[in-house]
Formats: C-alpha cells, sequence, structure tokens
C-alpha cells in the first residue's frame, strides 16, 4: 500500500504519512454508505446526532492547541489564525447541533381550492444519501467541518477526501468524531489517486459532491455525476474593493492589509484588486506598502508570524512569475515582489498593472494586492465585475449612496461595506457566481442541501372533510 508524505511547507520536512486508499476498499465504502442509507432502521435518531456533535465539540476543545499546531506545521497558516480556525471549527461543529432545531418542514394549505379541500399536507426533511466531499489545503480543518458535520447532523453517510497536502487535521477531526461516539461506517476519511475520485464522484450510488478547491477541477467533476446526483461548488475569486474619496485612512489600510495578506493570500475571498480615487489611489497603495513590510513572514509554527509560507514551491515560483509579468509590464511594485526562500514570498503591493495581466485578471492565492486608480466610479464597477470569477466584495466610504450604488453595481454574492472581502462568520450564506462556484456553502445552508424536502398529502375521512 503506497502512502503519502505530508510535507511542512516551509522547508519540505516530512510531519507524517497517510496510506493511499485503494479502489476496493472505496467501493465497499460507498456500498456500505448506500446501503446504511436504504436501510432506515439503521439511522440515527436527531437526539444521537446530537450527542455525538457535542461529545466532538467537546474533545476538540481538550486539543485546541494540539490541532491549531497541526494545521501550522501541514498548511503553513501562521499559529495565531490556526488557533483562530480551530476556534471557528469548533462552533461549526455545535453550530450543527443548533441547526437541526431549524432543519423542519411546514403545513401546506390544501384547501384554497375545492380540489384540495379534504386533504392534510405537511412537509419533512429527510437525508439525501451518500455524501462524497472533496476539500482544499487552505483551512484544512473548518473546511472539512463544514463538509462532514452538516452530513453527520442530518443523517448522510460520508466519505471525505482532504487535500493530499493537508490531510492529517482532516483524519484526526474524524478520529474525533469515532471516539464521540459516530460508528465508522458513517464516515470515511481517505487518500486516493485522482482516477478513483473521478470513479467516485460519476457513481451513481453517490448523491451529494461537496467540493472545495480549483474551478477548473470543480466544474470538470460536476460534469461527471450522475444523473439525479447534487452537489455544491466552492471556488476561488479574484476579490474586488472599491474605495471612494470618503472613505477613512486610519480604519482601512489595517483591515485592507488583514483581508490581502490573511494566510499569505491563500483565500478564496481574499482582497486582491483595489480600485481607488484617483485622488487618493497613490497614497492608499504606498500606506497598505508600509504596512505590509511590517508583517512577520517565517515559520508559521511561530506566534510571532504574521504570513506564513505558500503550500508548494510551485506555488511561489508561480506568484514570483505573475508579479515579474506585472513589473516587467511597467507597474510599479510598491512592496516585497521578491521570494524569500523556496516557499516564502514577500507580501506585495503593485500599483495600477494593466488590466489584462494574470494578477488582475486570474486569481492570486498569494501575498499580492494590486491597487489600480479610477476617476469615474463606473469605470471602477466595470473593471471590478471584468473577470470570470464572482465572490465577495466590498466598498470603502462614508457616502450612502456610493455604499448602496456599490452593492448594486458590483457583481458578487456578498458585499461588505467598511470592511474587507475575506470576512465570514459561519452561519452566514456563503457562495460564489459565475465561475467562482455554485450552490450555496454555510452550517445552515449546507444542511439544507444534504436533506430532501418530503411532502406528505393525507386524504381526511369525509366527516373530517366537511
Amino acid at each position: 500500500m503506497s502512502r503519502i508524505s505530508v510535507l511542512n511547507p516551509l522547508n519540505q520536512e516530512s510531519i507524517g504519512t497517510v496510506a493511499k486508499t485503494e479502489w476496493e476498499t472505496l467501493d465497499s465504502y460507498l456500498q456500505q454508505a448506500s446501503d446504511l442509507h436504504k436501510d432506515k432502521s439503521q439511522h440515527l435518531a436527531a437526539h444521537e446526532r446530537s450527542a455525538i456533535l457535542v461529545r466532538c465539540a467537546q474533545l476538540m476543545r481538550e486539543e485546541q492547541d494540539e490541532l491549531a499546531l497541526l494545521i501550522a506545521s501541514e498548511g503553513g497558516k501562521p499559529l495565531k489564525d490556526a488557533q483562530v480556525e480551530v476556534m471557528r471549527a469548533i462552533d461549526g461543529v455545535e453550530l450543527c447541533v443548533k441547526e437541526l432545531l431549524h432543519l423542519r418542514g411546514e403545513q401546506i394549505p390544501m384547501d384554497l381550492t375545492a380540489a384540495g379541500a379534504g386533504r392534510l399536507a405537511f412537509t419533512y426533511h429527510e437525508p439525501i444519501g451518500p455524501v462524497l466531499a472533496i476539500s482544499a489545503f487552505n483551512h484544512p480543518l473548518n473546511l472539512i467541518v463544514h463538509q462532514v458535520a452538516p452530513a453527520v447532523a442530518v443523517g448522510c453517510p460520508i466519505l471525505v477526501k482532504p487535500a493530499n497536502d493537508t490531510p492529517l487535521s482532516a483524519q484526526r477531526f474524524v478520529q474525533l468524531l469515532y471516539q464521540a461516539g459516530l460508528d465508522e461506517q458513517w464516515c470515511r476519511f481517505f487518500l486516493c489517486d485522482r482516477e478513483y475520485s473521478e470513479r467516485l464522484v460519476s457513481d451513481q450510488r453517490t448523491a451529494f459532491l461537496s467540493f472545495i478547491g480549483s474551478a477548473k477541477v470543480g466544474w470538470y467533476l460536476r460534469s461527471k455525476l450522475a444523473p439525479g446526483a447534487r452537489c455544491a461548488l466552492e471556488h476561488g475569486g479574484a476579490a474586488p474593493v472599491i474605495v471612494d474619496e470618503s472613505a477613512d485612512f486610519s480604519s482601512m489600510i489595517p483591515l485592507l492589509c488583514k483581508g490581502g495578506f490573511y494566510h499569505s493570500g491563500q483565500v478564496c475571498v481574499s482582497v486582491q484588486r483595489i480600485f481607488a480615487h484617483s485622488s487618493i489611489a497613490k497614497q492608499l497603495a504606498v500606506s497598505l506598502a508600509k504596512q505590509a513590510e511590517q508583517l512577520v513572514v517565517g515559520d508559521a509554527r511561530d506566534i510571532n508570524t504574521d504570513c506564513g509560507p505558500l503550500i508548494r514551491p510551485a506555488e511561489c515560483k508561480r506568484v514570483g512569475e505573475w508579479v515579474d509579468e506585472a513589473r516587467d509590464s511597467g507597474a510599479e511594485i510598491l512592496c516585497g515582489g521578491q521570494t524569500l526562500s523556496e516557499t516564502l514570498y514577500a507580501p506585495t503591493v503593485i500599483f495600477n498593472p494593466s488590466k489584462s495581466l494574470k494578477v488582475s485578471q486570474l486569481e492570486i492565492f498569494g501575498p499580492v494586492v494590486c491597487v489600480y486608480s479610477y476617476d469615474d466610479i463606473q469605470d471602477a464597477f466595470e473593471n471590478a465585475n471584468d473577470v470570470s470569477y464572482s465572490f465577495q466584495a466590498s466598498v470603502f466610504t462614508n457616502d450612502l449612496n456610493v455604499a448602496l450604488t456599490s452593492q448594486h453595481k458590483l457583481e458578487a454574492s456578498a458585499v461588505m461595506v467598511n470592511d474587507h472581502t475575506a470576512f465570514r462568520v459561519d452561519w452566514m450564506p456563503f457562495a460564489g457566481r459565475k465561475q467562482s462556484g455554485y450552490n450555496v456553502g454555510g452550517i445552515a445552508y449546507t444542511m439544507h442541501d444534504m436533506s430532501e424536502e418530503k411532502m406528505v398529502v393525507i386524504k381526511l375521512p369525509d366527516d373530517r372533510a366537511k
């Protein structure tokens, strides 16, 4: 049996190995999941599922320091941010329990016409069936919680494949679910070759695909789903920010810095493109660059580190090539613009790169923020929307008309006013438009997607129908 070596992205040292699962085992996992779903005598009652999740959250709380260090070690997320991720993950598990109170049906009035009279109708929710979850590296615990805990909450058996770069946090979470009382047959962790992942996606036994990762892979896998299977896709973006003359600099710059360089920009809604009025654009870019230069870049396991490594050397090289392309085209590099090690890249601010460059058109997924000047805010809206991705956006202004116009004009699933684009709490809807995704994430929304509403219509006896 082959094994995948998990590397610390800072120095490429192995911190563990995980065995790859062969098709025969995966096939048995999926068949078992399908059999579980069909045999309702084996389904867990809501109170049993709730108790498991409550115990799991407590177990996570007891080892939150170890979980944070694991996230920092395998994913390169700074320890201070990894600690926040662990707390979010614990909250997410507990939120699933709370949301079960709201996963309910409703009574449907039937006597609105003569044809429906004499009938009682109501709806309720059933688990959709076996779930296949494929996840990304950048939030190796919380993303898994967002995919797995809702499935457990609603009673769906689930097979979960984390990113090959960061499987240890996911593996530990599944182990904690087992410790909390969940039978292994309800949740299976695995790593495998890509061809086996595709076979699982296209298998008619898979009822729901939850995918977090690149748009290219996600949309391809969606095309492979068997008829009747549902899915939710969460991809990346190139988040735009609109800034007008009235914006408050003192509060804005720290927020933009955090939104752009959090986890070294390896976040699907990172601040990437800032469109500022020409009267303040250069000042904004210089101020942002000065703050970015103060960020501590280094070992993610050090509590003082602000920006850790990129996940792989190839990603660091790619980011460097994109920045070099912007530099060669005449854009002004106000800070950074250099590789610090095989996987460390300096936080970079670019002023007025061409709109046709990769840094302007594609998701950077690195510590790079571009600032563009505009004279007419309508041009800023057009340029902000002129990409294939549409996720979260933001506007900084003290003018209510600008705020309202921006939320209307920006092509985004969420528009933040006077906050950075990477803001999120785990109970809010979280979704991409265009190539950035399909369906809606967020604990409650995922639980709804992983269940199906069924209606019951009861024809009443004649004496009750009158």
